[in-house]
């Protein structure tokens, strides 16, 4: 029933509004008989009402929101597990998740002041203005990015340089020397592609391995077939590629199949990500997981600890990243 309010409901019921207040919103310390809470409840049912969460609001002075500011990434399986991980988390406690993604240019304090949250969980750092009206406004703040190293980037609690140089350890071990880097082409993936490929750089530096052929790759056969005539025609050719993350992955597989190569024994391929699809390629792609379960477990526990008033965050799980090794190597 639309527009339905507390006052039809306690008309339905034959109580007072406050009673239905009291019932539908768990207040303590108030004496009730069951069989009021019942009628009041069975009557809310009936005519479809809720309490509004801006009354909850009002009553609380914030709501039982936990809002996420992402940058203007894409949304990748790596974030939607993290963003799906918390949610089933924190609904435990009462709380939901609101996603902001930072597309528009609508000023960070114009939402949070909108929607009253008790915590903010940022996956890049906030400005330091915004982060110091939200902890006055009694805002709860969680970070998720470390920069602790400006040569060694963090996105979300995860080293960027260290997946690079990962990638390159393991093809390293498989004998490769000749590199190439399969870059995404988003410019929204800079903060990622940046790091990644700074770690591949270092560690075929530091193996003596020649510079890695960095090219872009879109999403296509076509293009991917284009990078790799181009990888094959070096000297020495190619013989190992190291993509920004899984579906780049993909695509360099269906290019070299465009090319009648054979992976691994032409070329090799890793990927990042351990995405379900990466199972089910042919052939099966290895990949760098980045321990997406552990990453939502930590986030999670930091919101709750924050909400809880714990002065020390949990600590940041050590070596999620992981080779998960298939055919494609």
């Amino acid at each position: 029933m639309p527009g339905v309010t507390s006052a039809d409901v306690a008309r339905e019921s034959g109580v007072s509004r406050t009673t239905v207040s009291y019932v539908l919103n768990a207040k303590e310390g108030v004496v009730i008989s069951e069989a009021t809470r019942q009628r009041v409840r069975a009557a809310a049912l009936h005519l479809g009402y809720s309490p509004s969460a801006a009354a909850r609001t009002l009553r609380r002075g914030k709501s039982d929101l936990v809002l996420c500011v992402l940058p203007n990434w894409p949304i990748g399986p790596v974030i939607d597990t993290l963003l799906d991980h918390l949610a089933r988390q924190l609904a435990e406690r009462g709380l939901s998740v609101l996603v902001h993604h930072g597309r528009g240019t609508q000023p960070l304090s114009e939402l949070w002041r909108a929607v009253t949250p008790r915590a903010v969980v940022g996956f890049t750092a906030f400005a330091p203005q915004d982060e110091r009206s939200m902890r006055q406004a009694g805002i709860q703040v969680v970070g998720t990015a470390l920069e602790e190293d400006p040569r060694d980037p963090v996105v979300h609690s995860v080293s960027q340089t260290g997946i690079g140089r990962l990638q390159v350890q393991h093809l390293a071990a498989r004998g490769h020397r000749m590199i190439a880097y399969a870059a995404a082409i988003d410019p929204r993936l800079a903060d990622f592609t940046e790091g990644r490929l700074a770690g591949v750089r270092l560690e075929c530096a530091d193996r003596g391995f020649p510079e890695p052929l960095v090219t872009p790759v879109e999403l296509e056969v076509l293009s991917a077939a284009l990078a790799v005539q181009d990888w094959r025609a070096a000297d020495p050719p190619v013989t190992a590629v190291a993509a920004y993350n899984d579906e780049v992955a993909l695509a360099v597989l269906a290019g070299l199949r465009g090319e009648g190569l054979s992976v691994p024994s032409d070329v090799a391929v890793i990927g990042v990500d351990d995405i379900p699809a990466a199972r089910l390629s042919l052939p099966a792609l290895t990949t760098v997981s980045q321990g997406v379960d552990a990453q939502a477990r930590y986030l999670a526990s930091a919101v709750l600890a924050a909400l809880d008033g714990h002065t020390d965050p949990p600590t940041f799980p050590a070596d999620i990243l992981d080779v998960v090794v298939r055919d494609s190597t």
